[in-house]
């Protein structure tokens, strides 16, 4: 499929109405709050932005390795993207702003197609919304060496195999638990992020 057929089937994909988690929480044995029961004024407002484009005659998405740090979400795999600022006004515009910040590539240069379910991160008490576009050509990244550890290049035909989406165990805050996630190269994408990705996945595959 050329890149050009692949951006135009997922916009009319994305205009549907969306699968959700529920297949993907099921799948993967993740519990999360309903979001009928959250306090939305004491969630802070985010957004990541999933940027497909072409390069090598195949189709690719950016991930990040955030650095190691104390928080919660040191050296974890990640969208590009972050909390919302007054100015920003809608998720599209912190997406776009957080993108170029983190990984260089222009904003007035994606050109956005619509946008995935929102994920809500307990730990964190983020609210996030994943925004979907593209770039009609292969771009120059330029990480943050602040924000960005390393940056990974997935392949369409990577997030599609089924071999690559794996289950394992890991402890989260002392306690075990078995989660699905997706391996790239010598990463392991699970939590929030393999959330989105399962959902992106079940729209790419109807």
């Amino acid at each position: 499929m050329s890149f050009s057929d692949f951006i135009s089937k997922l916009t009319d994909q994305l205009n549907q109405p969306l699968p959700g988690h529920d297949a993907w929480m099921q799948n993967s044995g993740s519990l999360r709050m309903n979001p009928k029961h959250l306090d939305f004024s004491t969630l802070k407002q985010s957004a990541v932005l999933i940027a497909f484009y072409p390069s090598e005659n195949n189709i690719f998405l950016p991930l990040i390795l955030r650095p190691p740090y104390d928080g919660t979400h040191g050296g974890q795999m990640a969208f590009p993207g972050g909390r919302m600022e007054d100015y920003d006004k809608t998720y599209e515009r912190t997406a776009l702003r957080e993108a170029e910040e983190e990984i260089g590539i222009k904003a007035s240069d994606v050109k956005l197609i619509g946008g995935l379910t929102e994920v809500f991160i307990p730990p964190s008490r983020y609210w996030v919304k994943p925004i979907v576009g593209y770039l009609d050509y292969t771009p120059r990244f330029y990480p943050d060496k602040k924000e960005v550890a390393d940056i990974y290049e997935m392949s369409l035909d990577h997030l599609v195999d089924p071999s690559n989406v794996q289950k394992r165990e890991i402890i989260v805050r002392g306690k075990k638990m078995e989660t699905t996630g997706f391996t790239i190269r010598d990463q392991w994408v699970w939590g929030a992020t393999a959330l989105m990705m399962g959902e992106l996945l079940e729209v790419i595959n109807s």
